[in-house]
């Protein structure tokens, strides 16, 4: 184990010091938690762009088309509030596929 000399502004530490009584570690723990999950936190973020870069989004299509389109189960909807859905990340020839099999449905009932 290695040893680290750390300059921390005074209100800062306190803060620290409240927070690691709160929780009953020291605050050498408290710290040594701390960082653990930044680094946890930005290694998977290293992770989740690798494995974008690796993704074959012809194969993810091929993958949606069976999926049967129905309705989401209970808990499962997206919000109302348009600003957390991002269409975007959806496959755009996924979108296109039930536009037109909606309309088709849509001439077929006339």
């Amino acid at each position: 184990m290695s040893s680290l000399s750390l300059r921390l502004p005074d209100s800062l530490h306190e803060k620290v010091r409240e927070l690691a009584e709160q929780d009953d570690v020291s605050i050498n723990q408290f710290i040594a938690t701390a960082v653990a999950e930044k680094a946890a936190a930005l290694l998977t973020v290293s992770y989740l762009e690798e494995r974008a870069r690796r993704a074959d989004p012809r194969a993810f299509d091929r993958v949606l088309t069976r999926v049967p389109d129905v309705a989401p189960g209970a808990g499962d909807e997206t919000s109302p509030d348009p600003r957390q859905s991002d269409k975007s990340l959806q496959p755009t020839s996924r979108r296109r596929s039930r536009a037109k099999t909606r309309k088709a449905g849509r001439a077929a009932r006339g």
